[in-house]
């Protein structure tokens, strides 16, 4: 009796491990599977991604018809006849990769994103780039690549603008654009007569030196925010530059505030530490207190790298 028991016994486990195992092969298999299907998985999870920042500081996403585009956007708008806070998307996965052929730009870090949440201003917006997120259908390549300056491009922002103007009863904006959403900033801000401020974090603001010092083809058939540079010389801006940014150097600011010319509102941080999209989301708070404004003489055009933290070292013991 006990010799049956105890083979039931051992055959009820044989069977628990065998369920197991199968169990076992069977969510290797499902990785297996999920793994094969990444690429299509992605432009989901930064969706998610976008929504687990912008959702706990109450802003609201909507898509934004902009001529030929729809634009993805979070807002919170709080007071009406008064300025808003507008942060412009950087260009994704092809900057951080510097793939032409990306099939979905959609950053998996959106950069403005997060500054635009550490935001405490009372009427602020994100806007993301053409082809982003939801934007992506019906949206050719070209316009996240070579033309992604375009005055189509654009055009397209002007339109957003000029609707969260009128649906929240705007009378101002001040600009924020991370990477080649500095560049979208910087041309808007030449081209409209509300931007009260400009500010740029590591921001493409020479695209021919851009392609050049990244060693990819020219950006044929996008606007140069270089060349409008001269009718921004009585715009309040502050534009900040990474020590450690491997896409966009010192030299693409240095050639743009060359271009401004002799101006009284133009600032710029450079700030050792940062990366092209690491270290700007912690520091942005302090950055915010800081306003782009016009005063005081004309600064000279040079680079003084912030002072790297003092360290002091122990005292080593005298030998005796």
């Amino acid at each position: 009796m006990i010799y049956f028991r105890g083979l039931k016994l051992l055959n009820s486990s044989m069977g628990s491990i065998m369920r197991f195992s199968k169990n076992i092969v069977l969510g290797l298999a499902t990785l297996g599977a999920l793994a094969a299907c990444e690429g299509a998985v992605k432009p989901y999870l930064r969706d998610d991604v976008a929504d687990r920042l912008a959702h706990p500081v109450w802003m609201v996403e909507r898509e934004i018809p902009a001529g030929p585009f729809a634009l993805t956007a979070y807002e919170r708008m709080h007071e009406r006849h008064a300025p808003a806070t507008i942060y412009i998307e950087g260009d994704g996965e092809l900057t951080t990769d510097f793939r032409m052929d990306s099939k979905n730009p959609t950053p998996r870090n959106p950069v403005s994103l997060h500054l635009a949440t550490k935001d405490k201003s009372e009427n602020v917006a994100w806007i993301a780039r053409p082809c982003q997120y939801y934007g992506i259908a019906n949206c050719g390549e070209a316009y996240w690549g070579n033309e992604r300056f375009s005055p189509e491009v654009l055009s397209s922002y002007n339109h957003a603008l000029d609707e969260i103007k009128k649906r929240w009863d705007i009378d101002g904006f001040h600009l924020v654009g991370f990477d080649g959403g500095g560049a979208v900033a910087t041309i808007l801000a030449a081209q409209r007569g509300d931007v009260l401020s400009l500010r740029t974090v590591a921001g493409t603001l020479n695209t021919n030196l851009y392609a050049s010092e990244n060693k990819i083809a020219p950006l044929a058939g996008s606007l140069n925010p270089i060349d409008f540079a001269p009718e921004l010389a009585d715009v309040p801006q502050t534009h900040y530059i990474g020590g450690q940014d491997k896409v966009i150097s010192p030299a693409l600011l240095h050639s743009y505030l060359q271009a401004v010319g002799d101006s009284n509102c133009v600032q710029y941080r450079f700030i050792q530490e940062a990366e092209h999209d690491q270290g700007w989301v912690e520091k942005w708070p302090e950055f915010l207190a800081d306003k782009p404004r016009c005063e005081g003489p004309v600064e000279p055009v040079e680079f003084v790298p912030e002072p790297e933290p003092f360290v002091i070292q122990p005292e080593t013991p005298d030998k005796k």
